[in-house]
């Protein structure tokens, strides 16, 4: 059975009423015959990504790497934040998303990436988004600062998740050299002097290194977790 489509119009109505009139979601959802449950979801969908949420369900807003949701579950374990805060801080698609990466760990499942290597999403428009040298090092830098998120670094940045993850990878693999573009005039541009090249090179040492010390705790606490 196919799921009833709403459209951005009638679940922005909706919200606003609730937010703006401070009518409840139960009784909207009485009055318009739709579950209260769905509209407290646009409620959240709008706070938290604004009407670009109420949208058609976007794929870059539900694909989250493994590092990503391991940063997650060890600031849930942490404790003094709930499933519902954390989804509303890293623009989560949802808080349900989140309560199932806890499940998981506790079941101790793997967390692993949500799209599979060389199966990536494009650009909005559909086309890859040209960008130099000084953009993909910070494009990257963030990302690993984000526990490798590379879905909400693309939409921030109008790339294809498909860049994103191959210029972390590139840089991985190669440091800054993997991020020079050498396709055919490019080849020369955007080159960076010796000065500019360490000072890129520790901005991402030290990225890399946060995300390190991040992982270190993740294990620190699945060992106290696990020790009780």
């Amino acid at each position: 059975m196919s799921r009833k489509q709403y459209s951005k119009e009638l679940k922005l109505e909706l919200v606003k009423k609730h937010l703006e009139d401070g009518i409840s979601y139960w009784k909207l959802g009485k009055e318009y015959g739709i579950e209260a449950s769905i509209i407290r979801r646009w409620g959240y969908k709008y706070e938290t990504f604004g009407e670009d949420g109420l949208e058609k369900q976007n794929a870059d807003l539900c694909n989250y790497s493994a590092e990503f949701k391991k940063k997650i579950v060890l600031e849930y374990l942490g404790g003094n934040i709930t499933s519902q805060d954390l989804a509303f801080k890293y623009k989560i698609h949802a808080p349900s998303t989140v309560r199932t990466w806890i499940k998981q760990y506790n079941n101790h499942e793997d967390l692993t990436d949500s799209r599979k290597e060389g199966v990536y999403l494009m650009a909005k428009n559909g086309v890859r988004k040209n960008t130099t040298l000084e953009e993909r090092i910070s494009i990257v830098e963030e990302c690993i600062n984000t526990g490798c998120d590379y879905a909400s670094v693309a939409n921030k940045y109008g790339c294809s998740y498909g860049q994103v993850y191959a210029w972390v990878r590139k840089y991985k693999d190669k440091g800054i050299e993997g991020l020079y573009d050498r396709r055919g005039k490019n080849k020369a541009i955007s080159q960076l002097s010796d000065i500019e090249k360490l000072k890129a090179e520790n901005r991402l040492l030290k990225a890399q290194t946060q995300q390190q010390q991040m992982e270190i705790d993740f294990l620190k606490k699945l060992d106290e977790i696990e020790r009780r």
